[in-house]
């Protein structure tokens, strides 16, 4: 049975700017709290990738994961995710060949399916929204630059990736559950549409898993947002802000910079849309203290069978941050 204590817990930082910073201070963020992590005892820390987004720093993940390697020393550091069909395969391989050379044992390769998110950024990138069809030829050939077997395109070598071993993990966005399932590869998946729907996501790729070289049994990252306080409502209100921003970005066309909880708008002034994506975007998280935030854990992942609990919580209070995050580890004792 998954519990707690037989599950390892990890980071996702997405580099949000906060109101009255800028982009370059949300990326020596990303990297200080990368330390603070470490210092918990978390497992992992991964940066993620968005391009032309103005509230979001990190747009070039394994130049941060790089920053963030070279500022820890024990923890394992990759992204979540390389969006696969933004790029090609072989530059990605030689990127993450260069990572592991040069931080040997520590580095995560998490990839994603999505394209740019708007046809100006789609087309700056060289891609259409038709890349993403071809998400397991393009793993498939990344892949094959690391193992020298099928998949690379031919008389192709990638130097300095190939023999070496960098785990690949496979984001569940659209037909991703069933891409990592017939590669044999880890998933990461997040109750987007509810959780009852990633229960169904989980239990199809479990049933479809086709053991591979890296990984012979199925192994699955639920990822999600947490947030822990001294009160529940102190909690609620950690997540204010990016349920805002969220809210915001899908009725203006841009995500803003994080605010302070007492910036965000009541629900009685918002639009009728806006009061619609923010109770959404605010619906699945988990919050509260940190006997209620054990309960829902320990509900979640008896469940799911998580073998990994990957934590995206994002607020303008990067003390209060912290403090949810040193408040969740002290839950997690003892940890594998």
């Amino acid at each position: 049975m998954t519990t707690l204590a037989t599950t390892r817990f990890s980071v996702l930082d997405r580099s949000h700017v906060r109101r009255g910073h800028n982009a370059p201070g949300a990326l020596r963020d990303t990297v200080d709290l990368a330390r603070r992590i470490e210092a918990l005892g978390y497992h992992r820390f991964w940066v993620s990738e968005h391009h032309g987004v103005p509230g979001i720093a990190g747009s070039a993940p394994t130049v941060l994961a790089a920053a963030v390697a070279a500022a820890t020393s024990t923890i394992r550091v990759g992204t979540g995710g390389v969006m696969l069909p933004n790029h090609r395969p072989l530059v990605i391989a030689e990127q993450f060949g260069v990572l592991e050379s040069l931080f040997p044992g520590r580095i995560d390769m998490g990839l994603g399916r999505s394209v740019g998110f708007t046809d100006g950024i789609r087309a700056a990138l060289g891609r259409d929204k038709r890349d993403a069809d071809d998400f397991p030829g393009q793993l498939a050939e990344l892949l094959g630059y690391f193992t020298g077997g099928p998949g690379r395109r031919p008389g192709v070598r990638a130097r300095p990736t190939e023999g070496l071993r960098v785990p690949a993990f496979v984001l569940a966005t659209g037909k991703g559950a069933r891409v990592a399932a017939e590669a044999g590869l880890p998933l990461v998946i997040a109750p987007v549409r509810g959780e009852e729907e990633m229960l169904r996501a989980i239990d199809a790729y479990r049933a479809d898993f086709r053991p591979s070289g890296s990984h012979p049994r199925p192994y699955v990252v639920v990822s999600g947002t947490v947030a822990v306080a001294a009160t529940a409502e102190e909690a609620r209100r950690l997540l204010l802000p990016e349920a805002w921003a969220t809210a915001y970005s899908r009725t203006r066309g841009v995500f803003p910079p994080l605010v302070p909880p007492e910036s965000v708008p009541p629900v009685a002034e918002m639009t009728g849309r806006q009061r619609t994506l923010f109770e959404e975007a605010a619906r699945g998280r988990l919050y509260g203290t940190g006997e209620e935030v054990a309960a829902g854990l320990e509900k979640l992942l008896g469940r799911s069978g998580a073998d990994e609990f990957l934590v995206t919580t994002s607020t303008y209070d990067r003390a209060a941050l912290l403090d949810s995050y040193r408040r969740l580890a002290a839950l997690l004792t003892p940890r594998p």
